[in-house]
Order: structure tokens, then sequence, then C-alpha cells
């Protein structure tokens, strides 16, 4: 056997035992759709890991695809719930939705870091939780989707992770999607991703929730809601208007 094709052999191997070595079964159950083996793992499979193991393959063809039926589902969606708003409302609200942040928002939601495959250097350096990673990774995972199942099937699982974001995808600053917002401001900071805690109180059938957001573990902004999701936001909003006015100190208190 020549030396490449046993290199080659090899670099296999260590893909299938990466992995193996994640249960994946939470991914596709949050997802609802079953993904071929092979494909699922070519979808998490970033190039950093694949150029590491002599260029395997990897995600972004994939990514690719995803993309195209990401913005057509998104938009299709936007078109069908806002049927009032004009083409330059509707081009705005699309683009925050599909942005790296607001695609790195779902895959945190779905718990997606753990399952990509990255190479040593971007392990080292917090590759599990970039923006970018998880944005591409999430539109692989979309069109593994899409060629093996066709359009709609791929087209119903981002509308319903997307749900939220659809839904609250307005001008109208009372809707605003303030989580993706400070995602974004957290990264021109170059601070850690924002984390959210959140505990109910009172009765079962009438709760109110209060949740804090976390920026390296301090908590940042404050909010209420009725829901858990509505309270989050409004952490997030008070966290935006803490940075806006305190982002040197913000900086300085995660150094």
């Amino acid at each position: 056997m020549s030396r490449s094709k046993k290199n080659k052999g090899n670099a296999d191997e260590l893909w299938e035992q990466a992995f193996d070595a994640v249960d994946h079964a939470p991914l596709i159950a949050h997802l609802g759709v079953d993904i071929e083996r092979d494909s699922l793992k070519l979808a998490l499979t970033h190039r950093s890991f694949a150029n590491e193991h002599g260029h395997l393959p990897n995600n972004e063809r994939l990514e690719f695809v995803g993309d195209a039926v990401l913005g057509l589902s998104v938009a299709t969606k936007l078109f069908e719930l806002y049927p009032s708003r004009p083409e330059s409302d509707l081009s705005p609200m699309r683009a925050a939705i599909v942005s790296r942040y607001g695609l790195a928002d779902i895959a945190r939601e779905i718990d997606l870091g753990k399952h990509v495959l990255i190479g040593k250097g971007e392990e080292l350096t917090g590759g599990r939780e970039k923006e970018s990673i998880l944005a591409d990774t999430t539109e692989a995972i979309f069109g593994a989707i899409y060629l093996q199942h066709g359009f709609e099937p791929a087209r119903d699982v981002i509308l319903k992770l997307f749900d939220e974001k659809l839904r609250t995808a307005t001008v109208n600053k009372k809707h605003h999607d303030w989580k993706t917002d400070l995602q974004v401001r957290l990264a021109e900071l170059k601070l850690p991703v924002a984390e959210y805690v959140s505990e109910a109180s009172g009765p079962e059938h009438n709760q109110t929730f209060t949740a804090q957001a976390l920026v390296g573990g301090v908590s940042r902004g404050t909010g209420t809601g009725p829901n858990k999701k509505l309270a989050e936001q409004e952490a997030a909003h008070q966290a935006v208007l803490y940075l806006r006015d305190h982002a040197a100190e913000a900086v300085r208190g995660n150094a």
C-alpha cells in the first residue's frame, strides 16, 4: 500500500473517531429530522479539522447550499407574516435574521458547538463559541437536510428554529431582537458571548420570569416578563444600554 493511501486511511479513521466521540442524537432531536450519517459528519466538519487531517472534505459546499435555502425560507415567511411591510423593511429584517449573529444564536440554542469537528488550533482559541463557525455549520446542516429531504422539510426545520426571530422581526422597538444586538456589540468589544440565567416565580398558571444577561460571569442586564424568552430579551436590552455607556468599564472588568 502506498504511503498516501495509508495516510488517507488513517485520516478517515480519525475522522470517524472524532465524529463518534459525541452523541449526536440530541442535535437530531432539536432539528426534528434525520440526517444520514455521512452527510451529518460532513456538515459538522470545519475546514480547520479537515486541513489538520490531510485535507479531508469540509462543510463549505453544504454551507453554500444551506445559505440559499435559508434565505429563501426566511424571505418567503417574512413576506407572509408582514403583508403591509415594504421591501425597505423586509430586507433589513431578513438580513438581521440570517446574519452571522442570528445564526450563531440559533446554534447555541440547539447546543451545536459541542458537535462541530474543529482543529486543535481552533479548539484552543474557543472555536466552538465563534459566531463564524457556529453560523457556517448551521447553514451546512440546512444544506445537508435540503439535499437529503428536499426543500419543504428543510424549510420546515428552518422556520421552526427561527420562529421567534421571524415573529419579532419588526422595526417596532418593542419587539426588537436585543439578544442579537447584544451579541454584535460584545463581538465588537471582543467580550465573551452572553449567557442567560432565569428563574420563575408565582403560581404555575401565572408565572413571572426574571432573567439576567451575564457577560464574563457578571450580570450586565436584568429583565422580567411573562415567559423566559421575553425576560431574556429585556435583560439583553438592558445589557445593550449598559454597554452603550460603560463599554470601557466592561472591557476592563473582563481583562
